[in-house]
């Protein structure tokens, strides 16, 4: 964070963004386009890449599917789905609004992973429907990115997609939120010498974000006991009949009641947060959703993760100046950034590279590790746990990181080796970069207007 300036150029610097993006969006007219990548040396070419020519490539496809993976770019295309009903935390504002975000997703994609991917918001709330859209886009794509789905349905598409389909189905706000988190705590915990295994760590809301990022980190090494998991209504413990009514719809948060919260703590997030080494927060977007006082309350050294969008649940500099050691937001205008764009692009580009089947919690937590560890390397400090996205070379390594998971669960459909995986990722994220900077040096790509 930046320690000169005043709160309310701080609060100024938070809004700036918006503004922005209100006049670029329409300037651009969208964020991304289809661009050819074969050669087009005149009209004869058109012969080979469409009729008569291209004939011979569906019959080599139809003798053998497998084949669609060399003679398309399908072993590259990812879906972005989603229904728009829970686009950040704006909720339920359709299809339609939720565009941009799908768009700025498939950005992301392409400049930080080299991926091509699509928006496609679809006009249904019905989870049967948007499993069967996804099972109806396989043969097209090689990944399908869920996003911005309701809980508890986003829980039940994710999980029905991923056994009917032969292909990396993935809910970035579950798996991709739940990686980056993963390998912010791995180091903030180190920077403030506490073991996984003995911390205390709050989970403040219990949507589809914390959801998976409690079952991970558990996955990861965190005790179950130690996990107090605080939801609209206060703290989860087995005498939560509202949730245990609820629990054919919800058996995710019923388990979190039976295994978490070994202390037997009732109450709200006043009582959950006193004494806690940590909170992760992925709840209501606003300032004051923590307060001060229950940051002050906490373990010394603490470390707070306000991860709501597109406001955190508390200021950074408040929740330093409440006593946290270590604080990070989902934003990138302020220090460590917990954002899933350090996860989904490297990992799709990982299960890509290697044609696999699906994608897993322990591809997540190598993902992680993998973070953690290039960020560690380069040094770490209070204000710089994650890597950040400008630091590309982490991509290709979290790619790879992701591939040899895949080979080891035996869900690859090929396995290069570890230097062929890095070599493969480094060209494909260097081209897609190289390509948008050529375009923006030439003019294709214009400036955006300056009398904001």
């Amino acid at each position: 964070m930046t320690k000169k300036l005043t709160v309310d150029e701080l609060l100024e610097k938070a809004k700036k963004p918006a503004k922005l993006a209100l006049a670029y969006h329409p300037f651009y007219a969208g964020k991304v386009q289809v661009m050819p990548k074969c050669v087009i040396r005149g009209s004869q070419d058109f012969a080979i890449w469409y009729t008569p020519g291209v004939a011979a490539s569906c019959k080599a496809i139809k003798d053998d599917p497998e084949q669609v993976f060399s003679h398309t770019s399908k072993w590259n295309y990812v879906g972005i789905v989603s229904d728009g009903t829970r686009v950040l935390g704006l909720g339920d504002i359709g299809p339609e609004a939720a565009m941009p975000v799908m768009e700025g997703k498939a950005l992301l994609f392409k400049y930080l992973g080299g991926v091509d991917a699509f928006p496609i918001c679809l006009a249904t709330k019905k989870p049967e429907d948007l499993v069967t859209a996804c099972k109806w886009l396989e043969p097209t794509f090689g990944g399908i990115n869920l996003e911005d789905i309701s809980k508890p349905k986003c829980f039940h598409v994710l999980n029905n997609a991923r056994d009917e389909l032969n292909i990396p189905v993935w809910h970035d706000d579950q798996q991709g939120t739940a990686t980056v988190i993963l390998a912010g705590l791995i180091n903030a915990l180190k920077l403030v010498g506490k073991p996984m295994d003995q911390a205390k760590i709050v989970i403040l809301g219990v949507g589809a974000a914390n959801t998976r990022t409690a079952l991970v980190v558990m996955r990861a090494g965190v005790k179950a006991g130690n996990l107090v998991m605080v939801d609209s209504r206060g703290i989860l413990h087995p005498n939560r009949k509202d949730v245990e009514a609820r629990k054919e719809e919800n058996p995710w948060k019923w388990r979190f009641c039976l295994e978490t919260n070994s202390e037997g703590l009732t109450g709200g997030p006043e009582e959950a947060l006193k004494g806690a080494d940590v909170v992760i927060a992925a709840s209501k977007p606003s300032p004051d959703t923590i307060k001060k006082s229950w940051v002050s309350s906490m373990a010394t050294d603490s470390i707070v993760f306000a991860c709501a969008n597109p406001i955190p649940e508390i200021w950074p500099w408040d929740a330093k100046e409440a006593g946290a050691k270590i604080v990070a937001t989902g934003r990138s205008d302020f220090d460590n950034q917990i954002n899933n764009s350090l996860g989904f692009p490297a990992i799709f580009r990982g299960v890509l590279d290697v044609k696999a089947t699906t994608v897993t919690d322990d591809m997540c937590i190598a993902a992680a590790n993998e973070l953690a560890i290039f960020a560690e390397e380069r040094g770490i400090t209070e204000d710089d746990i994650v890597p950040r996205m400008d630091e590309w070379e982490v991509f290709p390594r979290e790619a790879v990181a992701c591939a040899l998971e895949s080979i080891k669960e035996g869900v690859a459909r090929v396995k290069p080796s570890r230097q062929e995986l890095y070599e493969r990722a480094t060209h494909i994220i260097k081209t897609a970069r190289e390509s948008t900077e050529l375009l923006m040096k030439k003019g294709l790509i214009p400036p955006p207007p300056e009398d904001i």
